[in-house]
């Protein structure tokens, strides 16, 4: 069977207290904090994954990089932050409708600098259904304007669709480099 390994950068994107550290804790050491601390900076953490793509054994390093949140750091960061990235994983919260409409100019950003790379759009937080103010036809709409490979409901705490969201990005990064794009 053919073999493929590679290294990726994954950048994941939104608003301040979406959940995007909660996600990459649940994804990368399966652990959940119900206490909010902010990100200060940037924080990557590193993943291994394999996985089947039409045949060939994949195997992807992927390098997971957490970003503040304020908006207005995005643009003092925005260079460094998102050159070379593979992929982009944007994060909104279910129980607040102004982090999916911010989305937009997160994703503006990283197309700016990393062009028209692979992404996931998430909306966090899916246990708090009784809250929801972002439901996944509206998730899916966003998805389609920003031409988003897929997208998903979220929660950190519960687990829900993490791995598949990660699993989605991967697989999104594979398939463009299947096609020779970079």
């Amino acid at each position: 069977m053919a073999r493929l390994t590679l290294k990726s950068k994954v950048c994941l994107v939104g608003e301040s207290a979406v959940g995007k550290t909660s996600l990459i804790r649940k994804f990368v050491l399966n652990a959940f904090e119900d206490h909010y601390i902010s990100t200060i900076g940037t924080k990557v953490c590193k993943k291994p994954m394999a996985f089947d793509y039409n045949g060939v054994q994949v195997a992807i390093d992927m390098m997971i990089w957490d970003i503040m949140g304020q908006s207005g750091f995005r643009t003092l960061l925005q260079d460094s932050y998102f050159n070379g990235a593979s992929g982009i994983i944007a994060v909104c919260d279910v129980t607040r409708r102004e982090t999916l409409s911010a989305l937009d100019g997160w994703v503006d950003s990283v197309r700016q600098v990393a062009g028209d790379v692979p992404m996931v759009l998430l909306a966090n937080k899916s246990d708090l259904s009784s809250q929801a103010q972002v439901s996944l036809s509206d998730l899916e709409l966003k998805g389609v304007r920003h031409k988003a490979s897929s997208w998903h409901l979220t929660s950190a705490k519960t687990g829900e669709n993490v791995a598949e969201a990660f699993q989605s990005i991967g697989t999104a990064i594979v398939q463009r480099q299947s096609k020779g794009a970079r």
